[in-house]
């Protein structure tokens, strides 16, 4: 394994985490419904989304320490957060402590969205970026399988504290994280931009593999000084990839995905599967995440980000509008299950995959922690919302949610409108000169 591809997985290990824990609560959301006897509004504010809540402001504030810290330093925190909210969550006594612990993990994913496939972007070469980057996507949907194949196994393990054991067990591979991070090293980037420290930079490039070093050393410097020649905010002189990194981050969440991982127990329920046997199929949901995102990682770099994308929106669409119909005209828990299948498995080769490589490469340098974190921000304002909102949309559509799924394939369209207008192809481009391409 090369250096770039140890590091990578290293650094990606973080997505694992972000999957595993924003998706335990799946396993834990109906027993803790019952424990603490809450309200739909209580439950989907405090129970279900308050994790969110905490990823939006990482997500947010996660370019500060990256920019100040460096990327490494924050990934470490990182680990740390969700260490303390993994044991913390499975210790707590009543819903408001279980909130609280709830948002500091939440405080890990968010930053890890921003920090995560930055670093990767930038300890790796264009040639291979998009597949490394997508390590973090690779390790988010494995994380969600195992979160999946937890609940499943812990379910009857404890009786009534079966769910203090799914949030608990996270705490494990918190641990592994928080000290594996602490060998790799600083962004080379980070440190020309930052702490104009060529000589570590150079160092980290001759690990890396790179052909010219110096050549390189000097391609990150020209890019550094047009930036700073560059007048105004940066609001005014990145425009433009703030608008895409908004619209393809808005777009992740209205597709429905994180509705569907959240609320697939519930959701499989309605249909008439028994809990035991949604919580297996949710396995399997998470099993097709898995093997399809092996198929965006592989093609990343080869038909590249935008084709992706397009293909991933005609799957959102066709499989969307066969769930809603599965509902409408109650065609059956197996048809529902394969066209929910169908639905992962476009998310998967297409936003799933491209997502955070695209954020985390259309920025500056000096720009990509901050421009990372608008991005990023903007996918977990509008997670939390649909989060948030879900019980409460359940409980009005409990007899049939068909028009919730509809809804959702009509936002896909204009995805897919967005793909094919809109969108550059960026997929073996350096990072300095993709800023060129978009004329920044």
């Amino acid at each position: 394994m090369s250096n770039q591809s140890m590091w990578s997985f290293t650094a990606s290990l973080a997505g694992f985490l972000f999957g595993f824990d924003t998706v335990v609560i799946s396993g834990a959301n109906l027993p803790i419904k019952e424990l603490w006897d809450t309200s739909p509004w209580f439950h989907g504010t405090f129970i279900m989304s308050m994790a969110l809540w905490g990823t939006v402001l990482g997500s947010l504030l996660g370019g500060i320490p990256s920019q100040r810290l460096g990327r490494k330093k924050t990934l470490i925190w990182i680990g740390a957060l969700y260490f303390i909210s993994a044991i913390g969550s499975g210790l707590a006594p009543d819903p408001y402590s279980f909130s609280f612990f709830r948002f500091i993990g939440g405080l890990g994913v968010g930053a890890s969205t921003v920090a995560g496939p930055m670093y990767i972007s930038e300890i790796s070469t264009a040639k291979n970026r998009g597949r490394l980057v997508a390590l973090y996507q690779f390790n988010l949907v494995l994380g969600i399988l195992i979160a999946f194949f937890s609940n499943y196994l812990l379910k009857g393990f404890d009786g009534d504290n079966d769910w203090r054991w799914m949030m608990g067990v996270e705490g494990i591979p918190a641990a592994i994280y928080f000290v594996s991070v602490f060998f790799i090293p600083n962004s080379p980037r980070w440190l020309v931009t930052e702490k104009q420290d060529k000589d570590r930079a150079r160092e980290v490039l001759e690990k890396m593999g790179v052909d010219n070093v110096e050549e390189e050393l000097q391609r990150i410097e020209d890019a550094e000084s047009i930036e700073e020649k560059q007048e105004g905010t940066i609001f005014i002189k990145y425009r433009k990839p703030l608008l895409l990194a908004f619209l393809i981050a808005f777009f992740n969440q209205l597709s429905g995905i994180n509705f569907v991982l959240y609320y697939a127990p519930e959701i499989l329920e309605i249909a008439g599967l028994a809990t035991k046997e949604s919580l297996f199929n949710s396995i399997a949901i998470g099993g097709i995440n898995l093997i399809f995102t092996f198929v965006g990682i592989s093609l990343i770099d080869r038909i590249g980000r935008r084709q992706l994308l397009i293909i991933g929106s005609v799957g959102y669409i066709s499989s969307l509008l066969m769930i809603a119909l599965s509902f409408y005209a109650d065609l059956g828990a197996g048809v529902l299950l394969a066209s929910i299948m169908a639905f992962i498995a476009s998310h998967a080769i297409g936003q799933g995959a491209v997502i955070w490589v695209f954020i985390a490469e259309i920025f500056p340098n000096h720009a990509r922690a901050y421009g990372t974190s608008w991005g990023t921000g903007t996918h977990w304002v509008f997670a939390a919302l649909i989060t948030l909102l879900g019980p409460v949309v359940i409980a009005v559509f409990k007899e049939n949610p068909w028009p919730i799924f509809v809804i959702f394939a009509v936002m896909m369209v204009f995805q897919l409108l967005f793909a094919l207008f809109m969108m550059p192809e960026t997929k073996g481009v350096s990072l300095e000169d993709i800023q060129k391409k978009l004329g920044i």
